[in-house]
């Protein structure tokens, strides 16, 4: 019975000791790094905007001759 209480108070254990171990060799992105990122989600954007009209703008000459214009 004591074995089991003691697998189950050292999953928080582990996982705080973990977590402590991930944000020590965390770093903050220097200005070169933030910028490249910064650009590679801004084309992201761009090329998902430009899928997304394309596919609104075929979608609707399709639906009106699928519905009929009602």
């Amino acid at each position: 019975m004591s074995d089991q209480l003691k697998d189950i108070a050292e999953i928080p254990r582990d996982f705080l000791r973990d977590g402590t171990q991930f944000l020590n060799r965390c770093t903050k992105p220097d200005k070169r790094e933030f910028i490249k990122i910064s650009q590679a989600v801004g084309v992201g954007f761009v090329i998902m905007g430009t899928i997304g009209y394309f596919v609104k703008l075929i979608h609707i000459p399709v639906n009106n001759i699928l519905v009929g214009g009602a």
